[in-house]
């Protein structure tokens, strides 16, 4: 790990929870931003209990700071993009004025015309580059790992006698495995940098949407768009209802492709991540 202290925001969150334990297992000197000081394990860590939002607490907060983990977001919220604008405008203020050394954020895939999610997250990587502190922006497809918002949709689909659904299930996607997510995140904390950098993270193939569903078991059929569009409420209402709006959003992203189409994660990283297959197959076995 680099020298200094680490920062991690998102800590209790499902992707932050994964990071804090391997920052953890390898000795890292932690210091987490949380709403809810109570939620958060405090074992070897410095806990500031605040938002993301408060520029004048992040900037206390960040002095000293080696390497920062942006890992927030507002999906779900009425107007998100508004807030996650908000949220990046100050963590990005109060990142420059703090001396941060390197600034590391998980954002999504997409190119071309994007979903409003999708969007919300690119113009959060634009806002902290524009830091002027060195950020390295990852861009994930669908994450594959049991408490991951958009795995778990999938897997209430799947559990179907007969899914129908948009035909976005063939649209392209890259599924990453949550494990290969975090050996990214930790790459990106230690590979030299001088400048910002964006890199496109995917799984080992591209693949639609309908082999996820497959892969969990699903016998599936694809509708034209707005014929089918009208039965995911229905089809979602297992999901817990704090979930529900959440996953409504991210469902608007799959219209589009979120597929690697620059390789240089593969070359500038030593991350070779997993096939489909076995993402899901490990994602499986963890919640057995």
């Amino acid at each position: 790990m680099p020298d200094g202290v680490v920062f991690l925001t998102g800590a209790t969150g499902y992707v932050g929870g994964r990071l804090l334990a391997a920052l953890r297992g390898r000795g890292a000197t932690l210091r987490a931003l949380t709403r809810d000081a109570a939620r958060l394990d405090s074992q070897d860590v410095d806990v500031v209990e605040g938002d993301v939002t408060d520029t004048e607490l992040l900037r206390d907060a960040l002095e000293g700071i080696s390497v920062a983990y942006y890992l927030v977001h507002s999906l779900g919220a009425d107007d998100f993009g508004a807030l996650d604008r908000e949220a990046a405008r100050s963590f990005a203020s109060a990142a420059a004025g703090a001396g941060v050394g390197r600034i590391v954020y998980l954002g999504g895939l997409g190119r071309g015309e994007l979903s409003p999610h999708l969007e919300s997250r690119q113009e959060v990587g634009r806002i902290l580059r524009e830091s002027g502190v060195p950020t390295i922006e990852l861009r994930a497809s669908v994450v594959i790992g049991r408490g991951s918002v958009s795995y778990d949709a999938f897997r209430v689909l799947a559990s179907l006698p007969l899914t129908v659904l948009p035909d976005w299930i063939d649209t392209m996607s890259q599924p990453i495995a949550v494990d290969d997510v975090v050996e990214y995140l930790l790459a990106a904390g230690e590979i030299a940098v001088d400048d910002s950098a964006v890199y496109e993270i995917g799984g080992a193939e591209a693949v639609p949407y309908r082999a996820v569903l497959q892969e969990l078991g699903a016998t599936v059929a694809a509708l034209p768009t707005p014929a089918a569009a009208a039965t995911l409420a229905t089809l979602l209402k297992p999901l817990q209802p704090e979930r529900a709006r959440v996953v409504s959003d991210l469902l608007d992203s799959l219209r589009f492709d979120t597929s690697v189409h620059d390789d240089a994660a593969l070359r500038e990283f030593d991350v070779r991540p997993m096939r489909l297959s076995d993402a899901v197959a490990s994602a499986e076995d963890s919640g057995r």
